[in-house]
């Protein structure tokens, strides 16, 4: 019996078969929503320039695959290997996104080698400032750390929705429901991190890009 689940857990289709509904259900919720976009200008003329890092709450994960400008730049999202995470990477191919895989126990060092790599060949990462795991909305030094490594502009994203529902997940999940209003909105992130900040730089650098997300997050928010 575990063998079996095991297999069911490492099967692709158990990964592709979800992501294609829930993929199919956001790609249904994205068109028949009004968006409001912010900020995607100031975006489209850094990836005129080279690929940025985009950093996010996981909270609003579900459609920053729908609202990345696909057509100026390729974007690489990252996932682990658990079978939650094999199934998000299977959602981003779907909209196009070029998923990468983080061993959990893998080193920051390690990955920011691969990230690095993958900037340099014009693809633009994107990472979730408090995942995959939380706790929700600390910032983690995953995204410092690349930020570091990769010199490129570091825009933030986050979403709202007239019709949206915050799941019982560890991140308050928003899910958006079809025919509504939505808005989405990218900020830059004014800071260039220096490539061996002290401790208290480190500190600032993780509250101000806090500060930032959370600055976005409310720019995002639906007025009634």
């Amino acid at each position: 019996m575990k063998t079996l689940h095991r297999r069911i857990e490492q099967s692709a289709f158990a990964a592709w078969a979800p992501a294609m509904l829930i993929g199919c259900y956001l790609r249904f919720v994205n068109r028949t929503t009004h968006w409001q976009g912010e900020g995607v200008e100031a975006l489209r003329q850094d990836l005129a320039q080279g690929p940025v890092l985009l950093v996010l709450w996981h909270q609003h994960l579900l459609m920053a695959p729908a609202h990345w400008p696909l057509g100026d730049g390729p974007l690489t999202s990252i996932h682990d290997a658990s079978p939650i995470g094999r199934a998000a990477a299977a959602l981003q191919r779907h909209f196009g996104l070029q998923p990468m895989k983080i061993e959990r126990h893998a080193s920051n060092l390690r990955a920011s080698r691969e990230v690095l790599r993958r900037t340099r060949a014009g693809t633009s990462i994107g990472i979730t400032a408090d995942g995959p795991r939380g706790p929700a909305f600390a910032v983690k030094d995953a995204p410092l750390d690349w930020a570091r490594a990769v010199g490129c502009p570091v825009h933030t994203y986050a979403f709202s929705h007239s019709r949206q529902r915050e799941l019982s997940t560890w991140d308050n999940m928003v899910l958006p429901r079809p025919f509504g209003r939505g808005r989405f909105v990218f900020r830059r992130w004014p800071e260039s991190p220096a490539r061996r900040p002290e401790p208290a730089e480190q500190e600032r650098l993780r509250a101000s890009l806090t500060a930032l997300l959370n600055e976005t997050a409310d720019a995002a928010a639906m007025r009634t």
